[in-house]
């Protein structure tokens, strides 16, 4: 059998793993609408997907006049919790992939998402596939900074004892991208037609070196990917 061609694989979560993106900013979109910026999802995900609600504070406040607090976040973390605990989903093909890679790589997967970690874990759980990464779940919330910066994935790969340079990455979103190539990973770019966030040009100019369309195809095309 060929050797596989990455030491390690680091999935980010929200629109990999589990079609969240959705529901976060249909919340997101409802309770900017109470402060007074009314946007329709499309618009809430296109200036905030790949992104921490609180470093876009000063957005918010721009186009609100409201200073975002701890408690307004707060609020906004646990509705978005609830509608995703009644309806999240796992991205088609996701569960298969990520045990398939887990069984291959003898455990050496990880997610590195931007999320703070009771969502990553809940999502995980909705999902089913909380039990693939064992303790290698990394959140960016406790990163000194997050995507785009490297900082989730540098140490996603450190906690498995994996050169970044030797890890492939999976992403849909140029924030995450970027990340990962500032990492020295290879990224692949996950966009499906009907759920994509980052059009695949946008995923290639980020270093994106293939973009994909169906996440059961994943062990197959890292399996036979040619690094050199």
């Amino acid at each position: 059998m060929v050797d596989f061609p990455f030491d390690a694989v680091l999935f980010d979560c929200d629109g990999v793993l589990v079609d969240s993106e959705p529901i976060t900013n249909r919340v997101l979109t409802e309770m900017l609408g109470e402060l007074g910026w009314h946007l329709s999802v499309e618009e809430t995900m296109r200036i905030f997907v790949g992104k921490m609600v609180k470093d876009e504070a000063a957005l918010i406040e721009a186009r609100t006049g409201f200073a975002i607090t701890a408690e307004w976040l707060t609020q906004f973390r646990a509705r978005r919790n609830l509608a995703l605990d009644n309806e999240l989903r796992a991205i088609d093909g996701a569960p298969f992939a990520v045990r398939a890679l887990q069984q291959r790589l003898n455990g050496r997967i990880a997610v590195a998402s931007g999320a703070d970690r009771v969502k990553i874990e809940l999502q995980l759980v909705k999902a089913g596939i909380l039990d693939c990464f064992d303790r290698h779940i990394f959140s960016g919330h406790e990163m000194p900074r997050s995507k785009p910066f490297p900082d989730v994935y540098l140490a996603a790969a450190a906690g498995l004892g994996v050169e970044p340079t030797r890890c492939a990455v999976i992403e849909d979103t140029v924030t995450g991208a970027t990340a990962g190539v500032a990492a020295g990973a290879t990224v692949f770019g996950y966009c499906p037609t009907h759920l994509g966030h980052s059009s695949a040009t946008a995923l290639h100019g980020a270093g994106a070196v293939h973009v994909f369309r169906d996440m059961a195809e994943l062990p197959a095309l890292l399996a036979g990917w040619d690094m050199r």
